[in-house]
């Protein structure tokens, strides 16, 4: 039998405005407030509430056989909260169904993963808590930024206990093999990889409303017809795409979410299940190992970082923010930690790509990537001033090294001394219902040891 594992991604970046050299040092607040909030609120009405009524759709009418999975970013979840709580409600909703699993993925939706393994560590664990908190569970299966996997970045995300993770099958590492199949980790055979077969996933995210397709237009039992005829041995289709897909790159009126919809109803003609990420990982009888050697993603025809890290404008920016790791996690400003998480996003330095791409790039305000890239260095220039006013420059990264591990060892003796206040107050609890076990025993003793005497006085 066939399975179909869906994800989509929520995403929203926060838009820089535009910041002038004149400005470092002057103004502190970068954002476009304006196309920030008109960007949210027509994502979500074209597309997230839609398409998240639609699944919900889809699992009770299948009567929970019809599964997916979410990952939402750190960033968007807090422009969701502000501007469209609703969207967290139908979430809530869907998970609370059991057939819709969610996801972790880096808070900032950001690059940490190919810059500093302790930060990266520590905003997954940021992000965990998040889902945690608000849906009631931690989620077991990881997706990087834009699927973005090596055999370290595996090696890392196993460490961290989860046991499943997201990435592409990108031909240039699978070669002659198919998708189709669990992989695991080289460096630790506990993370099962789940790759991403990223024609199928196009047909529906990039090219179902194109009218010079050869497939045009596209109904759901053909779709499910390809699936159907792949060889026996190939069990497993990951669909992988971003839920704005759904409205914003496939308008509605081209009945995209009809066509998703009709999936569930062909699926179950042609004996073809679904399952979440984590029920393949826990089912996986056997897997295969995959070596990546080099970071690969989800992005351009090239499947590899140079999205973002492509050109020396790009490195440039992505050096001097992230030589900053270190002391912006010393501070404990909550406006240096916020301004953090935004300029980390992936988008930021996308926009500065000199490559050329069949899919275009749209830079929004910037007309090219050298204005990016100004723009960007301009705010980065102030934030670094803010940062180095806090742990000045002359603070050498030794003794910076020094703080951070004595805020760590710290850090560590509080929770060994919170455990073992935790295993006292048990010890006490224990042997105080020993107390009264044995005080209870003593008195039942007493009073049957009265009950005797008092019959044997009556007998006389």
């Amino acid at each position: 039998m066939k399975t179909i594992c869906f994800y989509f991604e929520i995403h929203q970046m926060m838009h820089l405005k535009r910041y002038r050299f004149f400005d470092i040092g002057n103004d502190h607040y970068y954002y476009d407030d304006y196309m920030n909030e008109t960007e949210i609120n027509e994502v979500v009405n074209k597309s997230y509430i839609p398409t998240l009524k639609t699944l919900l759709q889809m699992v009770e009418e299948s009567e929970g056989k019809f599964k997916f999975s979410l990952s939402i970013s750190g960033v968007a979840f807090e422009q969701l909260e502000i501007h469209a709580p609703s969207v967290i409600d139908l979430i809530k909703r869907l998970h609370k169904t059991g057939c819709c699993e969610l996801l972790c993925e880096p808070y900032s939706h950001g690059l940490s993963s190919l810059a500093n393994t302790d930060y990266f560590k520590k905003e997954v664990k940021r992000q965990r808590a998040l889902m945690k908190q608000v849906f009631g569970e931690e989620p077991s299966v990881f997706r990087n930024t834009s699927l973005i996997y090596s055999d370290e970045i595996g090696s890392l995300v196993a460490d961290m206990g989860f046991k499943g993770m997201l990435t592409e099958g990108a031909k240039h590492i699978l070669g002659w093999k198919s998708p189709h199949y669990i992989y695991h980790c080289a460096l630790n055979s506990n993370l099962k990889l789940l790759l991403r077969d990223y024609k199928m996933s196009d047909d529906i995210s990039l090219r179902f409303n194109n009218t010079d397709w050869s497939e045009y237009p596209l109904f759901a039992d053909t779709y499910t017809d390809w699936i159907s005829q792949l060889p026996k041995e190939e069990k497993v289709v990951n669909l992988f795409m971003r839920l704005s897909t759904f409205g914003m790159a496939q308008p509605l009126d081209s009945n995209i979410l009809e066509f998703l919809k009709a999936i569930p109803h062909c699926a179950k003609e042609r004996s073809i299940s679904f399952a979440t990420p984590s029920e393949l990982v826990k089912n996986a009888k056997d897997s295969i190992s995959l070596d990546v050697t080099y970071p690969m993603s989800w992005v351009d025809e090239e499947r590899d970082t140079s999205a973002w890290l492509g050109n020396a404008l790009q490195r440039e920016a992505f050096g001097k923010l992230y030589a900053l790791t270190e002391r912006v996690q010393l501070s404990n400003d909550r406006r240096i930690k916020q301004d953090w998480d935004y300029l980390q996003a992936s988008n930021n330095f996308r926009f500065m790509t000199t490559k050329s791409s069949p899919i275009p790039v749209n830079r929004g305000i910037y007309d090219s990537p050298y204005d990016a890239f100004t723009n960007y260095m301009n705010i980065l220039a102030d934030f670094i001033q803010r940062v180095e006013a806090l742990y000045p420059d002359d603070v050498e990264d030794e003794e910076l090294n020094s703080l951070l591990k004595a805020i760590r060892n710290q850090g560590e003796e509080i929770n060994r001394l919170q455990q073992e206040v935790e295993k006292w107050r048990k010890k006490a609890t224990t042997s105080n219902m020993s107390k009264k076990e044995k005080s209870s025993n003593k008195k039942v003793a007493e009073k049957k040891t009265s009950k005797k005497f008092e019959a044997k006085k009556k007998t006389k």
